[in-house]
């Protein structure tokens, strides 16, 4: 079953997240910080990224463009999930494979987990 990495600061988020994913059959593993998710993709080596984008210690743009910059990272698709900073997501689609708005909908994200991993 595949692996995904979230990165979310806030708990109750983190939870409902992780929760959907893993009753559509996905296991997953939940960081705070884009710091702590970076250490966590790297010893595990997932097959998707979701994060936020406003997070303590590191963003979820600074995650993505460490994990882009990451020659055994690199092709790990990641998702960016985020309140009011959608936008700045939508300005790098070099790290970002999707951009989902807060509070999303969990068809169009479990639709665009399935099929960044088909």
């Amino acid at each position: 079953m595949p692996l995904i990495v979230i990165a979310e600061d806030e708990f109750l988020i983190a939870d409902v997240l992780t929760i959907m994913l893993e009753d559509a059959g996905y296991e997953v593993a939940a960081a705070p910080h884009g710091r702590a998710a970076l250490a966590l993709v790297r010893e595990k080596r997932p097959s998707l990224v979701i994060t936020d984008f406003m997070m303590p210690l590191m963003t979820g743009l600074e995650l993505a463009q460490a994990m882009r910059a990451d020659v055994e990272l690199s092709h790990i698709p990641v998702i960016l999930v985020s309140g009011a900073q959608g936008s700045i997501g939508r300005a790098h689609p070099e790290v970002f494979d999707a951009v989902l708005d807060k509070p999303y909908n969990e068809k169009k994200l479990l639709d665009t987990v399935s099929g960044l991993l088909s």
